[in-house]
């Protein structure tokens, strides 16, 4: 049985004093004490031994997808999955992120039923384990929320124990004005319970219930919850809307200080459990509030990088780097054993509200714009004054830098784009239709069941895809192709580590540059990215002042020697070059 320190322990005990008070913590940290013992750790004097592996490399990419984005016939969903990674995405991506994989009634699998099930429709538990294996795996803890049709919510409805306090209940005459709201329904909800009529709290939708964390047994569910997906192989564990954990009325409801108390619980338990194991918070909110889940190195190891996907669409479509320039500039030192989760599309659309107090408003009211000519939809949410505001634009994120006039002038801003990601400080996370160059699938949202983010959630035919992707003449297959060497390209290069420097240079806006260099500061890359649809020059001086002399430079996105003609090297229309020397 490993040993862990009897400090850590007490610190998982006062966390549970603050958050359901003194008199309470010495019977809650027993019982967190038989939890934890389950997983074969007991909290004694001492210390954990053996040496702990590393977080993160630069060979980390995690792949964001649902289990079914690919099927084929006479397979389970997941079986076919691990197929295509095996045969497209090896020495690719090291973490596949499954989305949802549980029985669930809405919102893409986000309004789960059963947590501790798989769904049938998408395979087993088996097919679970063997993808970690395999590729590493980031589950989902959907800790806000679950399903009306849940088991839980049927014994809250019958006034079952513990149960019937499970969920957040609220008072209709109460004013909740200030509560921070990502959707434009109702708040709270009626429902006919044994005890009379209750009105429950529902954020996202009437059929997602905000579970009650209040209550002690709530916590231990998802404590539970956590250590048993860690159980079946888990690397990472994303935690879901979880800055809306926390109920106050009178307050905003979002980023309660309990709330990071809970995320600072489950890291102290994952360090003394599972030290291997990567905590993610979601919160797609303003930047510096997305941060703040790093607490002071002592929360998340990793948060998402919210602002990356509007700002970066902006810069591309302006043809402007600069405000992207500034704002990279200005991101604080990351806390030791933090860093982020690069992206620039996922299941959901491109968040609007990490760009406040970054674009002015006109900018922002052009973007949005720009995303609807080129067929995107955009979601609301509402205000405390009952208006409602742009919360996410929904589109793919090739049509979102698509160029009416030339297609494969989109194709390569959008390439672009990726390169950025890739390049970027922390660990990159593609979403599998950028991976495979989707475009907007228009017939998703007009379903009877559809909403605007199935825009960005089309599931391919094993065999139509495989056609597509082998074909080298088409948009998909080329995109892919070029996708999966950047991405073998990053993982062979030791400065894209996740916790090697990072220099954003200032430049003219036509060009976005940075500098990365491994931990050891031996190797470097000049990654320059030609924002314009036109030709630009990376200059010899810019190279040899950020590399030092060398007798050459090579680009690692495709293997060539950079060139220099009269003291510059041509860069074409929306071109991407990550120099070393040598």
């Amino acid at each position: 049985m490993k040993l862990i320190r009897r400090s850590t322990f007490n610190r998982m005990k006062l966390r549970l004093g603050r958050l359901y008070g003194r008199d309470r913590a010495e019977q809650l940290s027993d019982r967190l004490y038989m939890l934890i013992g389950r997983y074969g750790v007991s909290p004694m004097n001492g210390d954990s031994t053996g040496k702990r592996p590393p977080l993160w490399s630069e060979k980390d990419t995690v792949l964001i997808t649902y289990a079914d984005m690919v099927t084929h016939p006479g397979e389970r969903p997941l079986q076919t999955l691990k197929n295509f990674c095996d045969r497209r995405l090896r020495g690719a991506v090291s973490v596949v992120h499954v989305l949802p994989f549980f029985p669930s009634s809405s919102d893409g699998g986000f309004s789960v039923i059963d947590y501790r099930r798989v769904d049938r429709a998408l395979g087993t538990w088996r097919d679970i384990e063997l993808l970690a294996q395999e590729y590493g795996l980031m589950a989902d803890l959907v800790v806000n929320h679950c399903s009306r049709r849940s088991s839980w919510f049927r014994d809250y409805v019958s006034g079952v124990a513990p149960q019937d306090s499970y969920f957040q209940e609220g008072d209709p005459g109460a004013d909740l004005s200030a509560v921070v709201r990502p959707r434009p329904w109702p708040l709270l909800t009626p429902t006919e319970t044994s005890r009379g009529e209750r009105h429950v709290w529902t954020t996202f939708s009437a059929d997602q219930v905000d579970l009650n964390w209040q209550c002690p047994d709530v916590l231990f569910e998802f404590l539970d919850l956590l250590l048993g997906y860690v159980a079946r192989g888990a690397r990472i564990i994303r935690l879901d809307a979880v800055a809306f954990l926390w109920k106050k009325p009178g307050t905003r409801c979002v980023h309660l200080p309990e709330t990071h108390e809970v995320v600072k619980l489950m890291r102290d338990i994952l360090k003394t459990v599972a030290p291997h194991v990567i905590l993610l918070t979601e919160t797609n909110v303003p930047h510096e509030e997305n941060i703040s889940y790093f607490g002071k190195g002592d929360e998340a190891h990793m948060v998402y990088q919210f602002t990356l996907p509007p700002l970066l669409l902006h810069g591309l479509l302006r043809g402007d780097s600069r405000e992207l320039q500034k704002w990279a500039r200005s991101l604080p030192e990351l806390p030791k054993g933090c860093t982020y989760l690069n992206f620039t599309a996922s299941h959901d659309g491109i968040g609007v509200r990490p760009l406040e107090g970054i674009l002015a408003k006109d900018e922002l009211e052009w973007l949005v714009g720009e995303v609807k000519e080129r067929g995107g939809l955009v979601s609301y949410r509402s205000m405390p004054d009952g208006s409602e505001r742009p919360y996410e634009m929904n589109i793919t994120y090739r049509d979102a830098l698509r160029d009416a006039a030339d297609n494969e002038l989109g194709m390569r801003r959008f390439l672009c784009s990726q390169a950025v990601m890739l390049a970027l400080q922390g660990v990159p996370a593609p979403y599998f239709h950028s991976l495979v160059g989707e475009r907007n699938w228009v017939e998703g949202p007009q379903r009877p069941d559809g909403e605007n983010r199935d825009i960005n959630r089309r599931r391919w035919d094993w065999r139509e895809l495989e056609r597509e992707l082998d074909d080298p003449e088409s948009d998909h297959g080329w995109l892919h192709n070029v996708y999966v060497r950047m991405l073998r390209a990053r993982t062979a290069c030791p400065a894209f580590h996740p916790d090697g420097p990072q220099e954003i240079l200032e430049t003219g806006g036509e060009v976005f540059a940075l500098r990365r260099t491994s931990l050891n500061g031996r190797i470097a890359a000049l990654c320059c990215f030609n924002f314009q649809p036109g030709e630009v020059t990376l200059t010899k001086e810019l190279v040899q002042n950020q590399l030092g002399s060398a007798d050459c430079y090579r680009n690692l996105l495709n293997g060539q020697e950079v060139e220099f003609t009269g003291g510059g090297h041509a860069l074409a229309a929306y071109e991407c070059c990550w120099v070393v020397a040598g």
